[in-house]
């Protein structure tokens, strides 16, 4: 397919640096597609969720043609499909993903409207998400990560790559995009928010999400970001615009906005009947139908009837994919079990360490002590220090982790040794935070942010969830992988916002490994495995174990790395079994004191270590869960399921948990030491189930 050749030179003709008939025949199969499904695939329930492109289509085209660098990234939303088709997505998948079936972006594990692309050969579609706004975050992280492998890794393919997000009216709302935003203008990034403001957010105006319902009006002042605004169905204005903010960002090295009006002209989805517009505005949103206005901005340049062919073309190629997408099978149901977590021989396509060819270092999980015992800070900081001086991949950041080093202080100097560009302070955002670090470990990086507080993790709970579980819902082409170091526990007092734990729900979350260190031993080799894995992991730091004198031990040296999935047996007994972790043993150890215990240190409670934990319970008969989160759906409840479910006819009385009671973490330490399990409690514990 040749590039458009001019007949003549009329005013507005169209430049020469695009190919028109390639966007012309790929708006005719972005509309041969919505209408297949519309018309045939949903009412014969092949489709199952469809949103119609309809009106947006010519100005993601636009957009997509404009993406050459083969460093480029964009990610888009559940309305983008004609951006996937401008960068090559094969056109069966396309379809066939909406259709669940085998292939495609996932192997029927998402829905179609979800989209991923590794491209091979140009810009890839960065894995979206069904949630609103969720996509901005990690694009801001994307084009951080170009700044990253340009100016500290000197890696002349980002010279000029960029990152482009994409979305509606709607989500300009979302906390991602006012996150993503202030990180893309304090950062000088080279970032284009891209905005489709078709008027509706499902069935809310604009202005219900914006004053005004113009964001780019409002951001008019914004400091660090460059406008562009104008109409999206107008071919002439549309590409005039996309090149000027693509070339912007690109020259720049900086963020652009780019607000362009489109008409949505479909509802929401298929099942939206948009009573909430008036027959008037329909017709109004019809009026200004992009398609014919690029039949006619092109007539004087296309030979005759050559509109026709191209449309002929893309309707044979779209019942093409119809056919090619109907016959591929639905996926074996039980590979669905698959790619959760990494699996050996398996790279994913593309994202972190591991698929840009990384080999961790040689290891031992025996540890070679040296030198005196250092608490868990200290050992968490030489873990940190030593795997960053090895690897130039690896980044912190979070809130006041730089030249304060952090409030736990285990960053403490990190950012004099290594730079700014390694170890830095963010905004106030968590979802920023996780979000940014989800598009850095696309890009090849190993991030490691730091949530300051457990409970401060709320609100990256959307990026956490959509993190973890990316390998799987793309069926192994993108993954995430990081260490999100997150301090909790109670520390000399208590309260409901410093002092929670809930491991459980980091649990709860398919795709992330989760390891809960008791000691400063424990931290490094679980650390130092995680910063070299190919997984996601929560890397929990208690805070009353951070300086505990128990929990210091000598540096264990620096191939010292555990697996996960091991749990220790610290003091060995024939009357019970303890199982619990983190602050919990060593209150358990002083319980046991003079009593015949099994005290088992589970150390990762993704994956746990049900095994050791069986076998000590087929031989003790007995079993005491002692945790700190609360009762009620805790950990300890899992466990006591599965030693139940497993060793029942063992038990010589009831699996018993010893918690805190199902309330926040109260203050005064007087409260928080009756709420917690304590020595006392629990060997009374002890006692009651051996004489039962």
């Amino acid at each position: 397919m040749k590039t458009l050749a001019l007949k003549e030179a009329p005013r507005n003709a169209p430049d020469e640096s695009r190919d028109w008939r390639r966007i012309a025949y790929l708006i005719h199969l972005s509309r041969a597609l919505d209408r297949m499904e519309e018309e045939r695939l949903v009412p014969e329930k092949k489709v199952l969720y469809q949103f119609s492109a309809r009106g947006h289509d010519l100005a993601q085209i636009l957009l997509g043609d404009r993406l050459t660098e083969a460093t480029d990234a964009a990610c888009g939303y559940y309305r983008s499909r004609p951006l996937l088709l401008s960068l090559g997505v094969p056109v069966a998948d396309a379809l066939g993903s909406g259709m669940g079936r085998a292939g495609g972006y996932s192997d029927g594990r998402d829905i179609g409207v979800v989209f991923n692309y590794p491209n091979p050969t140009g810009a890839s579609a960065l894995p979206m998400c069904g949630g609103v706004g969720a996509q901005y975050t990690p694009t801001a992280g994307w084009a951080q990560a170009i700044e990253y492998h340009r100016a500290e890794l000197g890696d002349p393919a980002y010279r000029d790559a960029i990152a482009v997000v994409l979305g509606g009216d709607g989500s300009v709302a979302s906390n991602g995009f006012w996150s993503a935003l202030t990180i893309a203008t304090t950062q000088a990034l080279p970032m284009l928010l891209y905005i489709e403001d078709n008027g509706y957010g499902i069935s809310v105006p604009s202005s219900f999400q914006t004053p005004g319902g113009n964001i780019a009006a409002n951001l008019a002042s914004w400091r660090g970001l460059k406008i562009f605004e104008g109409d999206g169905t107008e071919p002439s204005e549309a590409a005039r615009l996309t090149d000027e903010a693509v070339a912007y960002v690109r020259a720049n090295r900086g963020p652009a906005l780019l607000r362009l009006t489109v008409p949505r002209l479909q509802g929401h989805s298929f099942q939206d009947t948009q009573t909430y517009k008036s027959e008037t505005f329909v017709a109004s949103e019809w009026a200004r139908d992009p398609l014919p206005k690029l039949k006619a901005y092109l007539e004087p340049l296309l030979d005759a009837g050559e509109w026709d062919t191209i449309e002929a073309r893309a309707q044979a190629d779209a019942e093409a994919a119809r056919e090619e997408a109907e016959a591929r099978p639905v996926a074996l149901p039980e590979t669905v079990v698959r790619h959760v977590f990494a699996e050996p021989g398996e790279i994913q396509a593309q994202g972190g360490l591991h698929a840009n060819g990384y080999r961790a270092p040689a290891s031992s999980d025996q540890p070679k002590p040296q030198g005196q015992r250092i608490n868990m800070v200290t050992a968490i900081r030489r873990t940190l220090e030593h795997e960053m001086a090895i690897n130039d991949r690896v980044l912190l950041f979070g809130e006041d982790i730089g030249p304060k080093g952090g409030v736990h202080a285990v960053t403490l100097g990190l950012q004099e040794k290594f730079g700014e560009r390694r170890v830095f302070d963010t905004s106030l955002s968590e979802e920023g935070i996780v979000g940014r670090a989800v598009g850095m470990a696309l890009a090849g990086l190993m991030p490691v942010p730091e949530i300051q507080f457990r409970k401060y993790a709320e609100p990256a709970t959307e990026q956490i969830n959509d993190c973890g579980t990316m390998r799987w819902r793309t069926n192994n082409r993108f993954a995430a992988p990081m260490v999100l170091r997150v301090p909790g526990g109670y520390f000399k007092c208590g309260d409901p916002w410093h002092s929670q734990t809930n491991e459980v729900a980091f649990v709860h979350s398919p795709g992330w490994m989760v390891a809960t260190p008791s000691n400063a031993e424990d931290a490094v080799g679980l650390l130092r495995t995680a910063l070299r894995g190919n997984d996601p992991v929560i890397f929990f730091e208690h805070r009353a174990m951070l300086d505990h004198t128990w929990a210091r031990r000598p540096y264990p040296g620096d191939n010292f790395a555990l697996p996960f999935g091991k749990a220790r047996i610290t003091v060995a007994g024939d009357d019970l079994t303890i199982v619990t972790w983190g602050a919990m043993i060593h209150r358990c150890e002083e319980a046991a004191e003079g009593r015949s215990v099994d005290v088992i240190d589970l150390r990762t409670l993704m994956p746990w270590d049900r095994e050791t934990v069986l076998d000590s319970v087929r031989r003790t008969h007995r079993c005491l869960i002692v945790h700190e989160d609360l009762q009620t759906a805790g950990f300890g409840a899992e466990i006591a399921a599965v030693v139940a479910d497993q060793v029942f006819m063992d038990l010589d009385a009831p699996v018993s948990r010893l918690t805190m009671p199902d309330i926040p973490s109260p203050h005064n330490p007087v409260l928080m030491e009756w709420a917690l399990p304590s020595v006392e409690r629990i060997r009374a514990k002890i006692d009651e189930l051996v004489s039962f």
